[in-house]
């Protein structure tokens, strides 16, 4: 009697451990459920969608960071084409008479042009000429010289490679693709922001070599290498048939299979990837353009679903349960910054000074989740 009751117990144990696993899968209503929490709360918070962001000054709300959020919101839409979502994006390209960061249509800056991504969006659902004069004029100016060294950061990749891809498919013209290519390439090879050993990027040249991490690792920023990730996977999924997808699938999946072992007990990764002491703890906008990138690698049969969906499903669940308010903001977002100490204190409830991009991350990253579990 005594081993039948010990047995049941283990059994209990046993089955206990697997329903809180964490690598539980969702469904696609509760994946769109909390995408759509954490869009209203954004969405009530910022009815005006031309008003400037204020944090330690003054800045116009079409800069990269609510870029990156309506990246998001069209990722959301794509799966719920809700008319809201529609008109609150034309909305924001509307105050910002479709123009770029002051108004600047000759900046080379990726930063400024990262709008230009949801613009060209928008203008493929209504061809509205206005939509993409200044952003298609903005990267023409770029065209016309010779300079391809403009992305020093891995950041910018993200920013701008899907807007010259989207160009390349609006227009035709493999001219953009070609550039975008040359471009990455400067960043990756010549300005050497790419380690082929550890398949992660630094985010800039401030960080590499002999620059290292407390623990005398190299620094590899989490959320640095998850805008190259999305760069990859914005690029493969808008230019399918490019003539150097090759690079750029193997960059991907050797950077997806370089985080798997990185990712932390918990389901997140830290801040700092190959540094778990250097401000190490929960990061929501890093974990959730990991997820985003792995989703769709899933999804778009590049690599095994039997070792990535734990990953994604406890990054996920993760990010659901112990990041996700229940009015929808979203807690261990890393504020603006570079590297592990940048925007820090970085908690549950800590406000980072621009909250819009971690949004975005998370609607990526929820996109791409919700088309696994269908």
């Amino acid at each position: 009697m005594k081993k039948l009751n010990l047995c049941i117990l283990n059994l209990l144990i046993f089955f206990g451990s697997c329903q809180f696993s964490g690598t539980e899968t969702p469904t696609q209503e509760d994946v769109l459920t909390k995408m759509k929490l954490a869009n209203a709360y954004f969405m009530q918070k910022w009815p005006d969608t031309g008003k400037s962001i204020i944090t330690n000054r003054e800045r116009p709300s079409n800069i990269w960071t609510r870029a990156v959020y309506y990246e998001g919101l069209m990722a959301l839409y794509s799966i719920d084409p809700k008319p809201e979502f529609y008109d609150y994006a034309v909305s924001w390209g509307e105050e910002h008479r479709w123009g770029l960061r002051d108004g600047y249509v000759a900046t080379r800056n990726g930063d400024n042009q990262c709008c230009g991504q949801t613009y060209i969006d928008l203008y493929n659902i209504e061809q509205q000429e206005e939509r993409i004069i200044d952003i298609k004029a903005s990267v023409d100016s770029m065209m016309a010289t010779d300079k391809i060294d403009d992305w020093d950061w891995i950041d910018a990749l993200q920013m701008a490679m899907p807007v010259f891809a989207k160009l390349t498919a609006l227009t035709g013209d493999t001219a953009y693709s070609e550039r975008m290519y040359a471009m990455y390439m400067d960043t990756k090879v010549r300005q050497g922001l790419w380690n082929p050993n550890d398949r992660l990027w630094w985010r800039d040249k401030d960080f590499l070599p002999p620059y290292k991490e407390p623990n005398g690792e190299d620094c590899y920023w989490s959320r640095g290498n998850g805008w190259v990730v999305a760069a990859l996977v914005r690029v493969l999924d808008i230019l399918p048939d490019d003539r150097h997808r090759t690079e750029y699938e193997e960059t991907l999946l050797a950077m997806l299979d370089a985080l798997v072992p990185l990712q932390r007990e918990d389901g997140f990764w830290n801040v700092s990837l190959h540094d778990s002491e250097n401000f190490g703890g929960k990061e929501t906008s890093g974990t959730a353009l990991f997820v985003y990138g792995m989703a769709w690698a899933v999804n778009n049969g590049l690599v095994e679903s039997e070792k990535f969906e734990p990953v994604i499903f406890k990054a996920w669940n993760a990010i659901i349960k112990e990041a996700l308010h229940k009015d929808g903001f979203l807690g261990y977002v890393q504020g603006t910054g570079k590297q592990p100490s940048d925007g820090q204190p970085v908690t549950y409830t800590s406000m980072p000074d621009f909250e819009d991009y971690g949004l975005g991350c998370f609607l990526l990253a929820g996109s791409e989740v919700f088309k696994m579990v269908q």
